[in-house]
Parts: C-alpha cells; structure tokens; sequence
C-alpha cells in the first residue's frame, strides 16, 4: 500500500515546529518542572511524534489525530514541550477541516464533551478553582481548535455551495440564451421563407417557361410576370431586413400582413398561376361582427394562406384552388385546397420548409395543423391544409 505524499505546506508547518521545539528544548524551557520522566530528552519522543502527526495533517486527517491524541497525553509525563500542545491544537483542527464529513460532525462534540468530564473530574478531585483553569487549558488545547475548524469548513462549504449555484444560474442563463437564440432564428427562418418563397417560386416557374417555350408573347408576358414578384420579393426583404434592424424590441413590426390582405395575395396568385391552368377563390364565411383576432393569428393564418397558394404554385395540377375561412367562439379555422397529382410543365423545387414553419406556426399558438392528400367524392385526391387556431392569443404551455 502506497502512502499518499505529505502536502508541502504541512512539512513546511512540521518543520517549523520542529525547529522551534528543538530550540525551545536548547533553552531548557519546559511546561513543568516535576515530571514522571525526569530525563531531560524525554520530551523530543513526544515532539517528534506530534512532528510526523503535522506532515500527515491534510492527506491523513484521522491518522494524525489519534497520534496526537496518544503523543499529547504521553508528553504530560514528561517535562513537557509548549510546541508540541501547539502542534497538536493545529492536528484537532486539521482533522475538522480536512476530515471526512462524520469526523467533522463528531470531533467537536468530543472535544466538549473531555473538556467538560476533565473539568467535572479534576473538581471533585480537588474541590478548588485550579480544576477550573485545567479545565479552561483542555478546552483552549481541544475543544477550541475543533470549533474553529468546524467554523472554518462550514465557511468554505457555504462558500464551495454558493460558487456552485453561480456557475449553474449562469449554465442555465446561457442554455436560455441559446434557447432564444435559436427560437429567433427559427423565426426569422420562418418569416424569410413566407416572405419570399412566393415571390420566387412564380420567377422560377415563369422564366423556365420562357426559356422552354418558343413564344415572343409567352415570353414577354413571362417576364412582367418575374418583374413584378421581383420587384415584390425585393421589397418584402427590405421589410424583414428593416424588422432585424429594429432595436424597439417589438416583437411583430407595425404592417404586418392581415387576413385582410388576402384579396391581394389571390389576385397575386392568378396572375402567377395562369399559365398553369390553376384558379384561385376565396370563401371567407366569417362575420363582419366578430372580434378581432389577435395580430399573432391573423400573421399566422396571413401566411399558412400564402404558404399553401405557393405549394399549389410548384406542385398543384390545373384545377381549382381554394381558400375557406371560417370562425366560431373558440377558433379560426385555415383551410386551402388544391388538385394533388403530377402536372405537366415547369415546376419549382421545393424543400419541405413550407410545411414545417407553418407547423412551427400553429404549434407556438397552440393549435391543430394537419396537411396532406383527402379523397374526393369522385375517387380523386385533392391536397388540403388545414389550420386550427385559437381565437385568442395563447402561450405554447397554454
């Protein structure tokens, strides 16, 4: 079994004593003059004890303790050594402090309870005050350092506790930091895409169509076509990019899109699906006395709208497309429909985004999102997206 290395510090400690215990020796001054042991190096066993107890302080606590125990009673039969009590008072307070955590708890309690059987004893021995001063000096040898260790430790546990909760208040600050790091991005993700995904979604179809078809009027009318959203495209990214340089702290800038828009955002849809054979309506059953919605939902269903015309854009068959709204007490209804099925023609790639911001839409309202192919009564499948949000503004948790 290999011992564990004495800490620099503690021989530094037990060679200071040592030279201080030999000089004090030198000098011939010593605790007491009568003795047990009367021979005059009976008191450097103890010292040099206690001395090898010091080195063995920090890496073994308990050890040192019990050797000083023995070694302190066995130099009071000896002329005695001031140096070694002081040794020992440091080894009681090195056990509290370094000890393992039982050792803590009991070295105090035992160290009051000598001093007090000590006192109690040398009075009924003696019946006289000087009981008392013995019992004062075991107390100042024992019971002292053991407190001030037991002090000492419950300070630095206090302190190693606080320093624990500052580093896990700041891991948890910087997990929320990234949490809405990351939520910002996923939103300015998603505004970017419904911003602009129609916009370019119509010049990629309209400019492959004009490089396919050998039609100077096909072609003119092509590119108004991918003018006009370039022009559109451009200034939604100038609104997002105007949104980012915000420093108001607003969550939403002042004109965002309304359901209100929506006669817009059809007639865009026409004139960039009509040379794919799609058409566009809108049947909005809701009342001109209902509330307000919350500016939250009409963004989200604004863009689950305009999300689902550009889908219809890239991947819809020739047919019909529409848009339902409809509301009652409790929620705003979203639906759009389009033909689901291979189509001839140009079509524009598409990633999934879509579809995933506008889950992500839904899902920060707390509602239901659903798309996917649903039969038709004649066997056929149309594509439907359909949103349930709430009528009013409701926390994720919510």
């Amino acid at each position: 079994m290999r011992l564990p290395r004495p800490h620099r510090v503690d021989l530094l400690i037990a060679a200071c004593g040592l030279a201080c215990g030999l000089l004090l020796w030198g000098f011939g001054m010593v605790v007491r003059t009568d003795a047990v042991v009367e021979t005059r190096w009976a008191p450097l066993v103890p010292l040099l004890v206690m001395t090898a107890a010091e080195t063995v302080r920090r890496t073994l606590p308990r050890t040192a303790l019990l050797v000083g125990t023995v070694t302190v009673v066995a130099n009071e039969f000896t002329h005695g050594n001031v140096l070694t009590i002081l040794m020992f008072t440091d080894v009681v307070y090195a056990a509290v402090v370094y000890g393992p955590p039982a050792s803590a708890r009991r070295i105090p309690y035992t160290t009051g309870l000598i001093t007090v059987g000590v006192t109690i004893g040398f009075l009924v021995w003696w019946q006289n005050a000087i009981a008392l001063l013995i019992g004062l000096a075991s107390g100042i040898v024992c019971f002292l350092p053991a407190l001030t260790g037991a002090v000492v430790r419950n300070h630095r546990q206090a302190a190693d506790a606080a320093r624990l909760r500052a580093e896990q208040t700041a891991l948890l600050a910087e997990m929320d930091r990234t949490q809405a790091v990351v939520a910002e991005r996923a939103r300015m993700a998603r505004e970017l895409h419904d911003m602009v995904a129609n916009h370019l979604s119509a010049i990629a179809i309209h400019s492959t169509a004009a490089l396919s078809l050998d039609d100077p009027g096909t072609t003119r009318t092509a590119l108004g076509v991918i003018r006009e959203n370039s022009v559109a495209g451009l200034a939604e990214m100038r609104r997002l990019i105007g949104l980012l340089r915000d420093s108001s702290g607003d969550a939403e800038p002042a004109a965002a899109p309304t359901l209100a828009g929506l006669d817009a955002l059809l007639d865009q849809a026409r004139t960039n699906g009509s040379t794919s054979g799609l058409t566009f309506t809108l049947d909005d059953t809701r009342e001109e006395t209902d509330e307000r919605l919350p500016a939250p939902v009409e963004l989200a269903a604004y863009r689950i709208v305009q999300e689902s015309l550009t889908n219809a854009l890239k991947h819809a068959s020739a047919g019909p497309v529409a848009v339902h709204l409809a509301r009652d007490a409790g929620a705003l209804t979203v639906r759009v429909t389009s033909p689901f099925g291979d189509r001839p023609g140009p079509r524009a790639p598409g990633s999934g985004a879509g579809l995933v911001g506008m889950r992500e839409r839904v899902a920060l309202l707390g509602g239901e999102f659903e798309a996917g192919p649903v039969p038709d009564g004649d066997g056929t499948k149309t594509w439907q997206v359909r949103a349930v949000l709430p009528a009013e503004e409701r926390t994720p948790e919510g």
